[in-house]
C-alpha cells in the first residue's frame, strides 16, 4: 500500500514478504529503486520472486533460479543462504541462464543489495598474510594480477574505498569474491580457500 507525495510514491505500510529478513519499513520510506527478480525457468520463465532488499534465505520463495532480471542497483548472489558459497556479482540487465552470470550451478540461496556508491576507489594487494610481504596500491580495474604485481597469490588485502571483485582467473573469469571496506588479513576472510587471483575490478553501483 502506497500514496504520492510530491509526485513520489510513498510507502503507507510495508513489510517484507522474506519472514527471515524480519525487515518492518518506516512508513514514509520511498519506494525502493532497486530490484532483482529471480525465475526457476530460463529466459524469465516459470515461477519467479520479485526482492528489494537483502534476503539471506531465499528457499521460501523458489525452487532453483534459472534466469534473472536486475531492473534496478547493484546486487551479489549467493549460491547457499546466510551469503555462503558462490558468489555472483550482478549488476542491472537481463542474465537468460545461470551461465550468463557465470553460474556454476542453479542454486541461489541468499542476496544482497549494494549501496550506491559515488566515491573513488583505492585498494593494497599483499603477497603475505596480516598485510605483510610485498604490497601494491590499486586505484584502477586489473585484467591481470600477475602481469602488474609479478605475483598470482594475494594472501591479504586492505580495501580503502569503494566495492571490489576479486575474479580467481584473468580477464575476470572464475569465482567471483565481493570485498567491501576493511581489511582482509586471510584469503579466507574474503570467502577464498586458496590465494589465487587471477584479476580484480571496482564494482560501479553509481545511480
Amino acid at each position: 500500500n502506497y500514496h504520492t507525495k510530491g509526485g513520489m510514491p510513498w510507502i503507507a505500510f510495508y513489510k517484507s514478504t522474506c519472514g527471515y529478513c524480519n525487515l518492518l519499513f518506516d512508513s514514509r520510506l520511498f519506494l525502493s529503486p532497486f530490484k532483482i527478480i529471480f525465475y526457476e525457468g530460463r529466459s524469465f520463465q516459470g515461477r519467479h520472486w520479485e526482492c528489494n532488499t537483502d534476503c539471506m534465505d531465499t528457499f521460501r520463495h523458489f525452487n532453483c533460479c534459472n534466469s534473472i532480471r536486475v531492473s534496478g542497483g547493484h546486487w551479489v548472489a549467493y549460491e547457499k543462504p546466510f551469503y555462503m558459497g558462490y558468489q555472483y556479482i550482478l549488476g542491472p540487465g537481463e542474465y537468460p541462464d545461470y551461465h550468463s552470470w557465470m553460474g556454476f550451478n542453479n542454486c541461489v540461496r541468499s542476496c544482497q543489495m549494494l549501496s550506491p556508491y559515488r566515491g573513488s576507489y583505492k585498494m593494497r594487494i599483499y603477497n603475505r598474510p596480516d598485510l605483510m610481504g610485498n604490497m601494491m596500491e590499486f586505484m584502477d580495474d586489473c585484467p591481470n594480477v600477475y602481469e602488474r604485481f609479478r605475483y598470482s597469490d594475494i594472501y591479504s588485502c586492505n580495501i580503502l574505498e569503494g566495492f571490489w571483485i576479486f575474479y580467481e582467473h584473468p580477464n575476470y573469469k572464475g569465482r567471483q569474491y565481493f570485498l567491501r571496506p576493511g581489511e582482509y588479513r586471510a584469503c579466507g576472510d574474503w570467502g577464498c580457500h586458496n590465494p589465487m587471483v587471477g584479476s580484480f575490478r571496482r564494482i560501479r553501483t553509481l545511480m
